[in-house]
């Protein structure tokens, strides 16, 4: 056998590929640069761990999580108990789940910039809400202290960190619940007599102490000069940076809430309170022994000192002699079955990335059914003086292994071909807290199984493993089935190889309107991923079957559009109400009813979530005296949509179409979407053109805007002030009409308390909190306890012409089909017809 020092093919026999159990995220193996394994060798001489909590995707003080694993190599975790689902998206459209997925991966990307690690409880964010008590009746707080106290025994923190006070001065009844549910697991996690359940997989743990990481924002200061105090932002010259400005990185990664953030060189006073525990005064962990002391061995911590000595940069491969020796201590030495667990698996990454081992495993596509047979190509280098031996790799279990025992000559790729075929039991690559649905009345996700309590995301079992030995040891590398293309403008871009069903289906909108008659027509897109002889596509509604189509021949890889009309007398056959509609293939004796929903930005790997696919039918009981809209884009919202299925012409508007005033005559109202003033910069260019619009005759409907990088704040044709603190979150809160009489209330719709009921998440955000007397309030509500907010919604007359401005969260109740609202923007459009 020749020593590799060329590229080599081999092209192995077809095996099967079957899901191993591990429950770890396998990554393509990447070397790690020498200023990674240095901080790895000197977090290696740490017997220590921090866990911080807070409530959502940006509340975590990034800038202490920086300094904790940077400067001060301590491993650190960040429980954020919700997925940010109920939040805004400034980049596009996805609210809700997709939102969460959104902003879970983008707090993944943020922890590899600030090497913490990440962790989620099941709650899901309903929206702002003002105080723990109403955040409590959404979230059982049995439930999520029994998530939090599963964290806490599976990372075994010694000290935990809050960010808010479980009180008012926390903002926001979110943050105030997750130090109230920090403090429960705190006492709980130690206590054998409380979720006992869990001891199958953990024992019970009790952190020593813990803080509340105080701070000053805005007009809320938490801070005290008695209490305990840190320097941190400290230069890091391994990485050419302060924690701070680290932080500003990684905090800048939460594109979809506009978060980003300055990197703040120098360092800065952190200040903590103590909420339980034991008391500290000249450390955060005060009284704890956070050396191999802690197991009786501290040879262990004096070896690895000398090893971060003498590590040199440019050769870190000449540590790994003495790494495999303290590799071998720690397996020997050390009684304490969690550090020994821990310890090996950090100084096995660490060895591994001192080798400068590249593997990486990938097919030309980017997804794949369960049963399909691809041809993988799998790369393997080193760049080591210390020899690694590839000995085998195993494909799948139940597979044949095949045997190589080749020396991966230094920085010498080496490749091989393979067919591998995905197992027939492989589910459909999916956030396992999407799988099903939750409970009604809760907002809590439904987790398959506790296994997952926790995780950022759905661990991925498609991998092989590589067997090696490294310096004559055994070492196992899991590496991940996977997608490779080059992309003409990003380079190599290498993603999770994804399994998709046979099938997927989808209606052409989430929402119908049914015509005058009552009659609906729509589309239904199928894909195929392979081909299907003879299907059946059904179309049921709420009480019956509405269409079926038989005799279907699907290819794969293709797009087969069917329309589906359903007419009025079986329409009716639903009920009066409105009704939903769902759609079912059937081939080869297997059912497919899923939609896919791929979310895919350029700072964030590509996503894939799926759900029932289903469409609801509103029966329309508003009338509209406008045709011909304009729409100018903000940060996304269903307007454009549901005015199409009403029946009116839209056009979105660009620059050129902005230009003059006379452009826009054609158009008997422009509405901007929500945050369109903080998203497009031209907003302060267009809005003089779109007020002579108005005075000329036209309607102008402006959604919410925020106060943050306003393009200008001249938004109306007199002066008025929006307040990001004025917003009702209690989504039926009283609503009380301030000028009944006004036409924006009776025509052409007659606007009444029914149509306030059933609204989702909140009433709407950011109201006006001081206006030009011009200016006529239309609705008066609050949240209880506080008092009443008059800026939700300003009507004022503009020489021919309208202007209204609202903050009610129409962009949340149109594509919930809330028909009370859609009754209400309909006589915003026509106000002026």
């Amino acid at each position: 056998m020749p020593v590799f020092n060329f590229t080599m093919r081999k092209l192995l026999s077809t095996i099967v590929l079957a899901a191993t159990a591990q429950l770890g995220f396998a990554q393509q193996v990447k070397p790690a640069t020498s200023a990674k394994i240095y901080h790895e060798i000197a977090q290696l001489r740490h017997l220590v761990n921090v866990l911080y909590v807070a409530a959502h995707p940006d509340d975590e003080n990034t800038r202490l999580l920086a300094w904790l694993v940077n400067d001060q190599n301590i491993r650190t975790g960040y429980l954020s108990l919700t997925r940010g689902d109920g939040g805004q998206n400034i980049l596009g459209s996805e609210l809700g789940d997709a939102l969460g997925l959104i902003r879970t991966h983008e707090l993944m990307e943020a922890r590899k910039l600030d090497g913490a690690e990440q962790y989620f409880s099941r709650a899901i964010d309903f929206g702002f809400s003002k105080t723990n008590e109403e955040t409590f009746k959404h979230w059982p707080q049995d439930q999520l202290t029994y998530d939090a106290v599963w964290v806490m025994r599976k990372f075994r923190p010694d000290v935990v960190i809050c960010r808010f006070p479980p009180n008012k001065m926390a903002g926001h009844g979110q943050h105030a619940a997750s130090a109230i549910i920090a403090a429960k697991a705190f006492k709980a996690s130690g206590d054998r007599g409380q979720y006992s359940e869990q001891f199958r997989s953990y024992a019970a743990w009790q952190p020593k102490r813990l803080l509340l990481n105080t701070y000053r924002f805005g007009d809320r200061n938490t801070t005290s000069e008695d209490q305990f105090k840190l320097t941190v932002g400290q230069y890091i010259p391994s990485l050419g940076m302060g924690s701070g400005e680290l932080a500003g990185l990684s905090r800048s990664i939460h594109k979809s809430q506009g978060a980003g953030t300055p990197s703040t060189p120098g360092v800065q006073t952190e200040y903590f309170k103590l909420v339980d525990g034991d008391s500290l005064s000249q450390s955060l962990y005060d009284g704890i022994d956070i050396t191999w002391n802690r197991v009786g061995a501290i040879e262990i911590g004096d070896e690895l000192k000398i090893i971060e000595e003498h590590f040199d940069y440019k050769h870190p491969d000449a540590s790994i002699p003495a790494l495999l020796t303290v590799r071998k201590q720690i397996a020997t030495k050390v009684k304490d079955a969690y550090w020994r667990k821990e310890k090996l698996a950090e100084i096995d990454q660490t060895i591994l990335d001192c080798t400068g081992l590249l593997a990486e495993l990938y097919a030309k596509q980017p997804q794949a059914v369960k049963g399909a047979v691809l041809p993988f190509t799998l790369h393997v280098i080193a760049r080591s003086k210390t020899p690694v031996v590839l000995n085998k790799v195993a494909w799948g279990s139940g597979d044949a292994d095949s045997a190589m025992n080749l020396l991966i000559s230094n920085d010498s790729l080496m490749s091989f071909d393979h067919t591998i075929m995905i197992p027939t039991n492989t589910p459909i690559t999916q956030p396992y807290w999407l799988t099903a649905e939750h409970a009604k009345g809760e907002d809590m996700f439904a987790i398959p199984n506790d296994s997952l309590i926790g995780l950022p995301e759905t661990p991925d079992n498609l991998n092989a493993t590589l067997s090696l030995t490294i310096g004559g040891e055994p070492f196992h590398v899991l590496v991940p089935l996977s997608y490779k293309k080059l992309d003409p403008v990003k380079g190599d871009v290498v993603e999770q190889l994804r399994i998709v069903p046979d099938a997927t289906v989808m209606f052409n909108t989430t929402l119908l309107v049914t015509q005058s008659d009552g009659a609906v027509t729509t589309d239904v897109r199928i894909h195929a991923y392979k081909d299907l002889r003879d299907a059946t596509l059904t179309i049921t509604g709420t009480k019956s079957v509405v269409a079926t189509i038989k005799g279907l021949n699907l290819s794969a890889a293709a797009d087969t559009i069917i329309p589906v009309n359903i007419s009025a007398a079986v329409s009716a056959q639903q009920g009066k109400d409105d009704y939903a509609l769902t759609a079912d293939l059937s081939a080869n004796g297997n059912t497919y009813n899923l939609t896919q929903h791929l979310i895919q930005y350029n700072h964030l790997p590509s996503l894939q979530y799926f759900n029932v696919a289903t469409t609801k039918v509103l029966r329309a009981n508003w009338k509209c005296t406008v045709k011909r809209i304009g729409y100018i884009e903000g940060a996304g919202d269903y307007i454009p949509t549901l005015l199409r299925l009403a029946g009116m012409e839209v056009d979105v508007l660009k620059e050129t179409d902005l230009t003059s005033a006379a452009k826009l005559k054609k158009y008997d109202a422009i509405v901007t979407g929500i945050r369109a003033v903080n998203v497009e910069k031209r907003m302060a260019y267009w809005l003089p053109v779109l007020m002579e619009y108005a005075q000329n005759g036209g309607t102008l409907v402006m959604q919410y805007n925020t106060t943050q990088d306003m393009a200008t704040t001249k938004l109306g044709p007199y002066p008025f002030t929006i307040a990001s603190d004025q917003r009702v979150t209690e989504e039926d809160a009283k609503i009380t009409f301030l000028d009944p009489q006004s036409r924006l209330l009776n025509y052409p719709n007659k606007i009444t308390d029914d149509d306030f009921k059933d609204w989702v998440q909140e009433r709407g955000l950011y109201f006006v909190s001081k206006w030009d007397d011009k200016y006529t309030p239309l609705f008066s509500m609050n949240d209880a306890d506080e008092p009443a907010l008059k800026g939700g919604t300003l009507y004022a007359k503009v020489g021919k012409g309208n202007y209204i401005y609202t903050s009610l969260s129409f962009n949340r109740q149109l594509p919930n089909g809330n028909k009370g609202a859609i009754r209400l923007f309909m006589n915003m459009l026509s106000v002026g017809k």
